[in-house]
């Protein structure tokens, strides 16, 4: 069967453990490309400039966003985030993959621009889980961790319209169904949007 690349986006609430699946994939499939986003957003500590992320100013942004540079772009806490097509093309024309790890309405962004685009949705077990997740980090105060599940259960809605929902309960299964449906969409077995194989 043929293989093609394809764009795979990957989006579920936060604590789902949708980086680590990102990256454990990427092990098992080491031509599938990843690409660098840019932010508006000042650098954190130990982030490293074209490698963490591209670090740009609000004007440099905007001229982007003007040009047509970015596949999908949005903000966030008074910050700009995006995706560039240049970060994404140089892989497709070499025929790999692109997988991106971003929020929902980027996701929705990214099918508007690019329909045969592949979306899988992460889902935790339940919400009961993912809460205890979050609360395991530590890394938040209550009123947080409260805003994160409202935002939780705003994104769960989005689920159903995603190509793929896929349950991360334990991580070495969602691991290999995560690489399954790669390969499954990568080899023709995928129907694009107007429903033809």
């Amino acid at each position: 069967m043929a293989r093609r690349a394809r764009l795979f986006v990957v989006s579920g609430p936060s604590g789902v453990g949708k980086g680590t699946l990102v990256s454990r994939v990427r092990d098992r499939i080491p031509n599938l490309g990843l690409t660098v986003s840019a932010t508006t957003r000042d650098p954190r500590a130990g982030e490293i400039p074209d490698v963490s992320y591209h670090f740009i100013t609000e004007d440099e942004f905007e001229r982007l966003v003007a040009e047509g540079a970015f596949l999908e772009w949005d903000g966030h806490f008074g910050s700009h985030y995006g995706t560039l097509w240049s970060e994404v093309n140089p892989h497709l024309e070499q025929g790999n993959s692109v997988i991106l790890e971003i929020d929902v309405k980027g996701a929705f962004n990214v099918r508007k621009a690019l329909p045969e685009a592949v979306l899988i949705f992460v889902a935790p077990p339940s919400l009961e889980e993912l809460e205890a997740r979050l609360r395991g980090r530590g890394a938040e105060n209550e009123a947080q961790i409260a805003q994160r599940l409202e935002r939780v259960e705003m994104e769960m809605g989005y689920a159903p319209q995603y190509d793929e929902i896929l349950v991360n309960d334990d991580l070495d299964q969602a691991t290999s169904a995560l690489e399954e449906l790669i390969r499954h969409y990568e080899t023709d077995g995928g129907t694009d949007q107007d429903g033809n194989h």
